[in-house]
């Protein structure tokens, strides 16, 4: 309880629990089946390239939000971050950028489960599963935090497990191959234009994919409003994180890549969507291996995956919704909670939003998908921009309101070097990702509009806030860079 006898956020969640959350939101479909897709559009070089460039990135995105969230832990986090340290327009603008980011995942991965399901279920609708998962995914987030924290330590401890098979079966595949004098380990990137398939366009298009595979890396930063001693948890999980996800997903494109030839057709509709988990990379080479069993396995590991991916997602945007109410950038109907500690009004509204997946019914399971893909994608991007700005501007007003960097909890490295560079790929990436739609002499309005929606949505909602308050940018002698203390339970 506050000192004014309101309930407050509980911190229950452990360094474990954290590692599982940031684990459980990012691996999911875009590494069990759009990975496929990377490969295709790109090669192997280019895939690997792309997951290489998006990880280093990701290293440097995640210190700079350990430093900002060790020395501010907030379930408000990139919404408090930019309001503090930007502009209070740029905050309100990434908060609720963030929020409807997650709750559209959300709602991505419960059309994806309607694909998944059609392998044990062709006939019954999709509608249904939606229904049900979406069912099952709010219940757990009613729970208290500790509950959702349990469960989803279980649900991202099935997907390792079956990503630590994988990586096992694969590295023996390929140490046969080596053992083989009449076979070549690396025949598949040589073959047609491989490594690099498709030139610098390609490259920024699987970029974009691999962006949207690592996204749930920074829900650690929401998580630090209910952890428990955030200065020692949240650093430790961010240096375990990383390694984990990177080591995953690098490994990961490297045997699909050097097992599996770019050209075979199965790799490029691995996530269209027809319903059929026998494209999915990852059983495309438990079948080279000769374990027929692998296509129900691999549906039952992926269910997981998108359930836990799906958890994920509905606890970040809760608590972002939550973390704006409590600081007045949202109706303060969200900020109430429950005697147990859960914003319950901000869940069912977040759960609204989720329910975007019931449109399937009316226009289309694969239109529904890919719409929901571009804008969850860019949104995610926009969010990593704002960690970077944000913890740029916050170190150099700390510093020059006179505090020693030193005596900052956890200190980034490669400073200034890491959040220019995250910048600067971001946009690189943002700006590029349908660059073609402006050439070949007839703009293409429609796709410009299902890339780049996300983009004047995030403008009108920050230009919007700064016309009506008007709001300026904020010196850094302005800043309010004293440390957030937290109590311990």
């Amino acid at each position: 309880m506050s000192e004014t006898g309101h309930p407050e956020l509980k911190r229950k969640l452990g360094a474990r629990h954290l590692n599982m959350i940031a684990i459980g939101g990012s691996i999911g479909t875009g590494l069990f089946l759009a990975s496929g897709q990377t490969i295709a559009s790109a090669g192997p070089g280019g895939a690997l390239l792309a997951y290489v460039l998006i990880g280093i990135m990701i290293y440097f995105l995640m210190t700079s939000l350990g430093e900002l969230a060790t020395h501010n832990p907030t379930s408000g986090a990139f919404f408090t971050y930019g309001n503090k340290y930007v502009e209070e327009g740029f905050g309100f603008a990434l908060g609720w950028n963030y929020w409807y980011n997650w709750a559209i995942t959300v709602a991505f991965e419960l059309v994806a489960v309607q694909f998944i399901m059609k392998f044990w279920f062709p006939d019954i609708p999709g509608f249904w599963w939606s229904a049900i998962f979406l069912a099952i995914i709010f219940a757990i987030n009613a729970l208290t935090v500790k509950g959702f924290g349990e469960s989803e330590f279980l649900f991202s401890l099935v997907k390792v497990i079956a990503i630590i098979f994988f990586i096992i079966i694969g590295l023996f595949m390929i140490g046969k191959i080596m053992l083989d004098p009449t076979q070549s380990v690396l025949k598949n990137w040589k073959i047609g234009e491989a490594p690099f398939v498709g030139g610098f366009q390609a490259l920024i298009g699987v970029a974009m994919i691999a962006g949207f595979s690592f996204q749930g890396t920074e829900m650690v930063g929401v998580a630090a409003g209910e952890s428990k001693d955030p200065k020692k948890t949240i650093p430790l999980a961010i240096k375990q994180i990383f390694w984990r996800i990177l080591l995953f997903y690098v490994l990961c494109i490297f045997i699909i890549g050097t097992l599996v030839a770019y050209t075979d057709p199965n790799l490029a509709l691995a996530a269209v969507g027809d319903g059929n988990i026998m494209l999915s990379p990852f059983t495309l080479l438990y079948e080279k291996a000769g374990l027929a069993f692998a296509a129900g396995l691999m549906n039952a590991v992926i269910l997981t995956a998108i359930l836990s991916a799906g958890n994920s997602g509905m606890y970040s945007s809760t608590r972002m919704l939550f973390g704006m109410a409590r600081e007045g950038r949202a109706p303060k109907w969200f900020a109430i909670l429950d005697p147990r500690g859960v914003p319950m009004h901000a869940l069912y509204a977040t759960t609204a939003v989720a329910a975007l997946c019931f449109l399937t019914t009316f226009i289309g399971e694969q239109q529904v998908f890919s719409w929901l893909l571009n804008m969850s994608g860019m949104c995610g991007f926009i969010v990593w921009l704002g960690i970077a700005i944000s913890h740029y501007r916050f170190r150099k007003g700390y510093v020059a309101q006179g505090y020693k960097v030193e005596d900052l909890a956890y200190k980034a490295k490669f400073f200034p070097f890491a959040p220019w560079f995250a910048f600067i790929l971001c946009s690189i990436i943002i700006l590029g990702q349908n660059y073609q739609a402006l050439t070949g002499g007839k703009i293409d309005w429609l796709g410009l509009l299902s890339t780049y929606i996300s983009i004047p949505l995030f403008l009108i909602i920050w230009l919007g806030y700064k016309w009506k308050y008007k709001t300026k940018l904020i010196a850094y002698k302005d800043m309010d860079v004293q440390p957030v203390n937290v109590d311990k339970e």
